[in-house]
């Protein structure tokens, strides 16, 4: 299938004067790459690529890098040669067409591929005991099956056993046009070999009553059972967003530039939207306030602790991954306005180059007001209108939708927004059941109660490489001769100075935050220069026991801040192969050596998320919910960056 001999050569790929280090893999990369591979004997029969992604510069190397200079092309190539517990990770130089570097990686699991999902798929409807459970419970049409491939964990079975497995649920959905969620074949789990395509085992735990509704939720399905006059609300009338001078944002290859700000864009088959080199333009000086900004890690934990769903747990970075798992995004639906699309290319299982169209969305938002005053005196006011530069995308893995859109306003801030919806995995109830560990949320069906908590990595050069992380708490004074009032109040700074010490949690009742302040740059009134990573929303931590499973799995979760020491290797929260992990690996293991933090460059780890107590109105498709965060300037600037923002034209809002 890979063989090297029925491969057109493919010469090496030029790159032209103005590449720059950190621009987006292209397809022709790729192509390169998986020639090299294949004539170096990587790729065999049945082998796999599990990701084809560019290796990213050293950071000091890039630092030194100006352009004109030679641009260094690299790629980094994972491939699974077989069923086995190896993996062989290479290096591929795209300018000289070679292997740079091999290395074998033994005992850990990659991603979990879309290839062998669809063999599992296939190894359970030939087999003759989920053909004989599914009968038990009346179905014996296995066109109607859908099964769905999940991430097995790890709980010390036999079955996980040097295998690469996967744990199948099964629903049945009799017209495509079903929700594929609303009946599940309740107490059937499937365990299947994803390496060698063949079932190791069927357990049944019993029947349980296959719900009855279809819970559709298409357009001409929603209007069919509604007993309104009007099925779909016939009054909301559309929003028309123009610009009709264009946006006020240019794109050149994958640098963004945009009212002072610049960045450059990539894509990771894990990560999704990477931000490079974000800077910032302040009179005439151009100054860095972050190096890299990533989704690192996401965990989804389930809290029923029963056999059949117990087990539920599902690394959607590490073991699926946000980027391959990212949709095509459409005008009008997911992105409203003047919009500027950029595809997102990777590499597929076989090695060759695919291209999700439309696949990043950036445009423009009106954020509202951005400063105001009305002065009482002179009757003089003076509004500025708030924006945003969005930058998103939107991830389907499997039952969920993620959102995630990276935000540069106006006045200096960065925001991540990440939004929920998609449908919930639910359980099947024998009616009038009330399920300890779930919510009822139709006839037949219950929703387990679950976490989605997401990891960000956070490379911040604010002012330059060298930072210290200083944690503020507001403390409220004990009454006495200096609080005669009681009212006073203060913020206590306290320098995090070691990464056993970094080790933190959100507290709203001081109003915690974190900053990262300059080590060398100083503000015209002496202070350092920072940005605060400021919690805007619930920032729950990991509710399973620390040593739980899936608590030593997801050890990344149950803090909420981490600082380390920048390595250019350390770059996912739970390691670079959570998948039947036992735990430990990532942020645990790194943070044992409990490094000094101050005046140094340094990475913020930040978890947040949403606990999930389902509810009725989330079924049968979830309305979207919100979570996030905000890097906000700190002495960073003198004076309020947005004061030159234009009034809004027309002068109705402004005086002179």
């Amino acid at each position: 299938m890979n063989d090297a001999s029925n491969l057109p050569p493919i010469p090496p790929v030029a790159h032209p004067l103005d590449a720059h280090p950190l621009d987006a893999l292209s397809a022709a990369e790729i192509a390169v790459t998986k020639q090299v591979l294949a004539d170096a004997g990587l790729l065999g029969e049945g082998g796999l690529v599990s990701h084809i992604v560019a290796d990213e510069p050293d950071k000091a190397w890039l630092a030194r890098w100006r352009p004109g200079d030679p641009v260094r092309r690299r790629t980094r190539a994972l491939i699974i040669p077989g069923p086995e517990l190896t993996m062989i990770e290479t290096i591929v130089s795209i300018s000289e067409a070679t292997v740079v570097e091999q290395y074998t990686i033994e005992g850990m699991r990659p991603a979990l591929t879309m290839t062998e999902a669809m063999f599992a798929v296939q190894a359970c409807l030939d087999h003759p005991d989920y053909v004989a459970a599914l009968a038990r419970r009346g179905v014996t049409d296995l066109s109607t099956v859908q099964i769905d491939p999940w991430p097995a964990g790890a709980f010390g079975l036999d079955a996980e056993v040097g295998r690469r497995i996967s744990r199948c649920i099964s629903f049945i959905r009799e017209t495509p046009s079903d929700n594929g969620y609303a009946r599940p074949v309740e107490g059937l789990l499937v365990h299947v070999d994803m390496g060698r395509h063949e079932v190791i085992e069927v357990i049944d735990h019993g029947v349980t009553t296959l719900p009855v509704e279809h819970a559709r939720y298409d357009v001409e399905s929603v209007a069919a059972m509604s007993t309104a006059v009007a099925a779909i609300r016939p009054d909301l009338r559309p929003i028309v967003i123009s610009q009709p001078d264009g946006p006020s944002f240019t794109i050149t290859g994958n640098l963004i530039e945009w009212q002072g700000w610049s960045a450059r864009i990539g894509f990771d088959p894990a990560e999704g939207i990477v931000l490079h080199q974000v800077t910032i333009q302040d009179g005439d000086l151009v100054r860095s306030v972050a190096h890299r900004l990533s989704v690192s890690e996401m965990i989804v934990p389930y809290g029923d602790p029963g056999p059949v769903h117990g087990w539920k747990n599902a690394f959607d970075a590490g073991e699926w991954g946000l980027g391959r798992m990212t949709q095509s995004l459409e005008l009008g639906c997911d992105c409203l306005g003047d919009i500027t699309y950029l595809d997102a290319v990777m590499a597929n299982e076989q090695g060759d180059p695919w291209v999700v169209r439309n696949a990043i969305c950036i445009h423009e938002e009106d954020t509202g007001i951005g400063w105001k005053h009305v002065d009482l005196w002179s009757g003089g006011h003076e509004t500025r209108r708030g924006r945003r530069l969005v930058i998103s995308h939107i991830a389907t893995v499997g039952n969920y939708e993620y959102a995630f859109y990276w935000a540069l306003h106006l006045d200096g801030t960065i925001q991540l927004e990440v939004k929920l919806t998609g449908i919930m995995s639910p359980m099947a109830i024998e009616p009038g059941s009330e399920p300890p560990f779930a919510v009822v949320v139709a006839p037949g069906i219950a929703a387990p109660v679950h976490q989605h908590l997401f990891c960000v990595r956070l490379d911040l050069d604010v002012d330059g490489p060298d930072n210290t992380v200083v944690e503020t708490n507001v403390e409220a004074m004990p009454m006495g001769p200096a609080n005669p009032w009681g009212n006073a109040f203060r913020a206590e700074p306290t320098v995090l100075a070691t990464e056993r010490v970094a080790q933190r949690t959100t507290n709203a009742a001081t109003s915690r935050s974190w900053k990262v302040l300059s080590s060398t740059a100083r503000n015209r009134l002496g202070q350092p220069t920072g940005y605060k990573l400021m919690p805007t929303m619930a920032t729950p931590t990991l509710l399973a026991h620390p040593d739980s499973p899936i608590g030593r799995r997801a050890a990344f979760a149950q803090h909420n801040l981490w600082v380390t020491p920048y390595r250019a290797d350390e770059r996912r929260a739970a390691g670079e192969f959570p998948n039947q992990h036992v735990g430990g690996a990532g942020l645990p293991a790194w943070t044992a050596q409990d490094r000094d933090l101050r005046d140094t460059d340094i990475v913020l780890w930040y978890c947040f998320g949403v606990t999930h107590i389902p509810r009725p109105e989330d079924w049968p498709v979830m309305p979207v919910e919100v979570t996030g965060f905000l890097l906000l300037p700190v002495g960073f600037f003198d004076r309020n960056p947005a004061l030159d923002v234009p009034p809004t034209s027309g002068g109705a809002c402004h005086t002179g």
